[in-house]
């Protein structure tokens, strides 16, 4: 079976993953694909069909599964609508960006009786974060005590805002700290460290955000959005009987000129590339279950739940507790 793929949204991470379906996944096909701007569609559509909107593309017999790339207000909006249509859907972070939202999408999902939301978080996917969750599953390191996290970009866009450094960047070490610690995080601080001059003056860079799990470890994060040198992505745990480190991105090491050095990522899809890969591949392999597989509605709603709370520290300076509903069985 190929899966016939719909994408809605066809900006950066749109085209990047409609070239990726078309390149590199196996059994699947992008068919159609809708954009508010329909130049920018059409001239991403290559052989896929141009919709004027993200219902009608959804609604097309054309299209067995949907994928959501658009702006991040929209993206309820379309996750409900593939639901409606019983057509599995994977979309970007943030499922939605309100945790009622979130809500709305899981109660729709358990009406509909089976998962069919998986939800962006390709961190799960990389080779070093895959293989950290084991280790810290399996108890290599004991109970875990404390996470170091950071998360760095060479240059930040003009639009880019405060707000986006939880929302935009924060959100995938959010999600990835829930993960590997299997614990969920119950609040959420902000300190603004001295502000770097490269930061455009509408945006406090870095941030430094403090999180408190159920259990009582403790995570600290850095988002660092004009770091300068490049893509820099970094997660340590610390338990009680070891210390476990992501690693770098393979690299050769070049000696020349009397000295020693690697290169550094510059960008997102450098970093990340094979674990986009890996994404894309476990869903489509899902859609003909009729069962997502990846990161539920319920891991967009606990991000995005945490998200808010993370935000509203950045404006009171205050810790905020993280306001989540308990956990529905269906999503166990």
């Amino acid at each position: 079976m190929t899966v016939r793929i719909g994408v809605i949204g066809t900006g950066a991470i749109g085209r990047d993953h409609i070239d990726r379906v078309t390149r590199r996944i196996r059994g699947a096909s992008v068919t159609a694909v809708t954009d508010l701007d329909r130049a920018l569609a059409e001239k991403s559509a290559g052989e896929a069909k141009v919709y004027p909107d993200g219902a009608a593309l959804i609604a097309s017999p054309e299209v067995d599964a949907v994928l959501v790339a658009c702006s991040d207000a929209a993206h309820a909006e379309h996750v409900l609508t593939a639901i409606a249509a019983g057509k599995p859907v994977l979309c970007e972070k943030p499922l939605a960006v309100t945790p009622e939202d979130c809500l709305r999408i899981m109660a729709a999902e358990e009406s509909h009786g089976s998962r069919l939301v998986q939800v962006g978080f390709m961190r799960r996917y990389d080779a070093g974060y895959r293989e950290m969750h084991r280790v810290i599953s399996a108890g290599d390191i004991g109970r875990p005590l404390l996470m170091h996290c950071a998360h760095r970009n060479r240059a930040s866009r003009p639009d880019y805002t405060t707000e986006m450094a939880v929302l935009s960047s924060g959100v995938h070490e959010i999600d990835a700290a829930r993960w590997l610690l299997s614990d969920e995080i119950v609040s959420t601080q902000v300190i603004n460290p001295r502000s770097t001059r490269h930061r455009l003056p509408h945006l406090t860079d870095p941030q430094f955000m403090l999180f408190e799990t159920a259990s009582g470890i403790r995570i600290d994060l850095e988002v660092f959005v004009n770091c300068r040198y490049g893509y820099d992505i970094r997660c340590e745990t610390v338990g009680e009987e070891g210390l476990l480190r992501l690693p770098d991105p393979a690299r050769p090491e070049l000696r020349a000129s009397a000295r020693i050095g690697t290169a550094i990522d510059q960008e997102w899809d450098d970093r990340f590339s094979a674990a986009f890969d890996a994404e894309l591949q476990a869903w489509v392999d899902s859609v003909p279950t009729g069962r997502a597989t990846g990161p539920s509605s319920w891991d967009g709603y606990a991000a995005t739940a945490v998200a808010t709370a993370t935000v509203r520290a950045q404006q009171s300076g205050d810790v905020e507790q993280v306001n989540m509903r308990e956990r529905p069985a269906f999503y166990a």
